[in-house]
């Protein structure tokens, strides 16, 4: 019996070549999505469950509240860590002080390397559970250790056993290999640590570290922990809540009247999805994407059913002569129902193996818009358990209609011609058709708005000239020892028109500081400002916009005490002319000018109030403003020269400014372009199904087409009558998706105080366009049969 339910159901699927098309390659395209989807939704749910503490271990946070505002760091002051693991060893297990993933030189022989690596506590290894591939955990005990990951101790060594081999860090410290540890899957927090270093190598060889190991001002550092197995995240947060605040009034430090410190616990299970705080509260983060993403995945998928259904009941009525004769000669109803299942299950296994193999070719690519390593779960028993499941699911759902209404009918009456379907009997199909609408609408407008918020915050006013500045990271002070000489040689050749160093990048600002005096403050107020250090030729390499005041000037002795702030900086100490004022930070410093603020954090946030002040101290960058009028090639050619002139221990390695600039829309852009192609799909599966239908209706109205055509109707009349109900269906589409999609998009705006307002051409051109898509999609078919000749529709008659 199944033998002949699957060669008839066969032979209907061949038959009915275009119904069959459609319907398997709409809903493997909706299943494709669902794959793709539920692999991305997958990936960043599992995040860091690499580690077998995962759920145990916890990064070391503080809430600081100035002036009311509650912001949330997670970076420590170094006695914090100490007094953490000395006196609270009940609560944790590893207590762990580290470095920021940074760049550092790894030298051996005359390979020298840039790599991602941190200076981190010995528990380290333990803590994160490394997998040991030379070596064991305990490699980091020695001061005088490295350990190293596969893939950079290949690069390094080669073939060669690394084990106890010499490695030089930034041309400095020797150490050698103790260990070496498999590679970190993507999906960590720690994807991109190559290498780990003793933090006790850290400590002894940086000087400035002395002050800071007892200072509870200075947050530098990173701080991660595991808990004991009964230890409370919640209770051992409560237990530490002031330690710096105490740590501040011990060591008589007044930055603790100026801040409330509040340190807590932040589990390792939230640090990927759940990183945002808004005034000392958790208010997610990017687990908002993977709601976004799952509905998205849902409606598209349900987009793809929704086709499958409509065409299946819309086809199934034409069969009704066909369960007629089969009931006349015999056939159980059982029998029937079994028949018009087998064919959904057909259709849908169809469709899923054909899923399969579009998310297997699309991967790549989504891989790498993703920023992603994902791969099909294909020994995966969960996987096969919910992609069987559904397309079983979707079988009985959209053959249940077929089933058991068809099978119902009497004989006699339809073999009579007095069967008919009902005028109800498409309503159900109509409703559906909205819904499909409604969902590919709502997708386009957020598309649509996405982009334009990314837009809107890239053309908005930097305050420097990015284009032709690079930035390089110095790992060495050969460079700083010899600036001038450096400089002056690429100025003279042409390919520089300037360049400085700072200790932040003009992406960024890695220090803020409070304490600071000036004429008139009140008491009572709260300040924190960015501090950026910098060389005196750092404004005309960034191209700053002075707006009152002057630059810092080379050769001014004075300027070693001036410092240049900018608009939001005058703003918040209330001064409209801040030349000539006075500041007290540690010590005095005149201002000397007012630069336009510079967008140097996030570009949707509003500039944070900034100092500048010089240094004659390694600060860690040069920034190099390169000759437009020369060929770029030849300019980054001409400054490594110089680079292994002067620095011939270190890679030369450079960022351009605009890159490091636009590397802040990635993850919007990243959204956005996933949101537009999942958008794409949806419209195209609506489509589908809009042609599948009007094909349908076409067929059915070829009698009621060719009678209005010898009664005189023209094409155009034809073509009205044929595509009015869709664009009926659509319009009211749009009076529902377009008041949802601005109540949605609106909220996520609010998330941005630098943000595009919403625009009425957005909604309208929105829905201009689904009506013209609409009407090209069923023209084909309603044009088709408005041009058949009536003597083929009607010679039956």
């Amino acid at each position: 019996m199944i033998k002949n339910y699957l060669k008839i159901a066969w032979r209907n699927l061949i038959k009915n070549k275009a119904h069959t098309f459609i319907n398997v390659t709409g809903l493997s395209v909706g299943m494709a999505v669902a794959v793709l989807i539920g692999l991305w939704i997958w990936d960043e749910l599992s995040y860091d469950q690499y580690h077998d503490n995962y759920n145990r271990i916890v990064r070391v946070m503080q809430h600081q509240t100035f002036n009311g505002d509650v912001g949330t760091q997670n970076s420590i002051p170094i006695p914090l860590g100490y007094k953490l693991g000395n006196e609270y060893k009940s609560d944790f297990k590893y207590m762990v002080l580290s470095t920021w993933n940074f760049n550092h030189i790894l030298a051996f022989g005359d390979k020298k390397l840039s790599q991602a690596g941190s200076y981190m506590q010995a528990q380290a290894p333990d803590m994160l559970t490394l997998k040991m591939l030379k070596g064991t955990r305990s490699a980091l005990k020695d001061q005088s250790s490295i350990m190293l990951s596969a893939s950079l101790a290949k690069a390094l060594f080669g073939d060669t056993d690394p084990m106890f081999r010499p490695v030089k860090i930034d041309n400095q410290w020797n150490v050698k290999v103790t260990g070496v540890y498999e590679d970190l899957p993507h999906n960590t927090s720690f994807h991109d640590l190559a290498f780990i270093a003793p933090w006790d190598l850290f400590m002894t060889t940086q000087p400035y570290l002395k002050q800071a190991r007892t200072t509870w001002g200075n947050n530098s550092w990173q701080l991660f922990a595991q808990l004991q197995p009964n230890a409370d995240i919640d209770k051992v947060s409560a237990k530490i809540k002031d330690l710096k605040m105490q740590g501040l009034a011990l060591t008589g430090d007044k930055l603790g009247l100026t801040f409330k410190a509040a340190v807590f616990l932040h589990p390792m299970s939230k640090w990927h999805l759940y990183s945002d705080f808004k005034n000392g509260v958790n208010n997610g983060g990017d687990i908002k994407f993977v709601w976004m993403f799952g509905l998205i995945g849902m409606f598209v998928l349900l987009l793809a059913c929704i086709n499958f259904m409509n065409l299946s009941t819309a086809r199934s009525e034409k069969r009704a002569k066909e369960v007629g004769i089969r009931k006349t000669v015999g056939s159980l109803r059982s029998q029937l129902i079994g028949q018009f299942f087998m064919e959904s299950m057909m259709i849908t296994v169809f469709a899923f193996l054909l899923s399969l193999v579009l998310a297997q070719l699309v991967l790549p690519w989504f891989n790498q818009v993703a920023d992603k390593t994902m791969h099909v779960l294909w020994f995966n028993p969960l996987f096969w358990i919910m992609g069987i499941g559904f397309s079983i699911f979707t079988g009985i759902i959209a053959g249940s209609y077929p089933a058991f209404y068809l099978s119902s009918f009497q004989p006699v009456k339809v073999l009579k011609g007095t069967f008919k379907a009902g005028r109800l009997a498409a309503l159900p199909r109509k409703i559906l058709v909205v819904l499909q609408f409604t969902v590919s609408v709502t997708l386009i407008i957020g598309t649509i708005i996405v982009f334009r918020q990314v837009q809107y915050t890239k053309n908005r006013p930097v305050g420097y000239e990015r284009t032709g500045l690079i930035q390089i990271d110095m790992r060495t002070d050969e460079i700083h020892k010899h600036f001038d000489a450096v400089r002056n040689d690429l100025v003279q050749s042409g390919a520089v028109i300037e360049m400085a160093e700072s200790d932040s990048p003009l992406t960024d600002v890695y220090s803020d500081n409070s304490g600071f005096k000036w004429r008139g403050k009140d008491p009572a107020l709260q300040d924190d400002f960015g501090t950026i250090a910098v060389s005196p030729t750092f404004g005309k390499t960034a191209q700053w916009k002075v707006l009152e005041g002057r630059d810092f000037e080379k050769d001014n002795l004075a300027d070693s005490s001036g410092m240049i702030v900018n608009e939001a900086a005058a703003k918040f100490m209330h001064f409209t002319h801040p030349v000539g004022e006075m500041l007290e930070w540690g010590r005095k410093f005149r201002v000397i000018g007012m630069v336009k603020d510079m967008v140097m954090s996030s570009p949707y946030e509003p500039v944070q109030p900034t100092m500048f002040y010089l240094t004659k101290y390694n600060g860690g960058l040069i920034d190099i403003r390169i000759n437009p009028k020369m060929s770029a090639h030849e300019t980054l050619a001409k400054i490594e020269n110089a680079w292994k002139q002067y620095a011939p221990g270190s890679p030369f390695e450079y960022k351009f400014t605009d890159d490091q600039y636009a590397n802040k829309f990635a993850n919007e852009e990243r959204i956005g372009k996933l949101a537009g192609f999942f958008t794409l799909l949806a419209i195209f599966i609506s489509c589908m199904g809009l042609f599948g239908m009007a094909s349908f209706m076409a067929e059915q109205r070829t009698k009621e087409i060719g009678v209005r055509k010898v009664l005189g109707a023209s094409v155009f009349g034809l073509w009205r009558l044929m595509s009015v109900d869709f664009v009926v269906l659509v319009s009211i589409s749009l009076l529902i998706s377009i008041p949802t999609a601005y109540y949605f998009m609106h909220g996520w705006l609010q998330d941005y105080k630098y943000r595009a307002e919403l625009s009425w051409w957005i909604f309208g051109a929105t829905a201009l366009g689904s009506i013209i898509i609409t009407l090209l999609t069923v023209s084909y078919q309603s044009i088709k049969a408005a041009l058949m000749n009536p003597v083929k529709s009607l010679r039956s008659e």
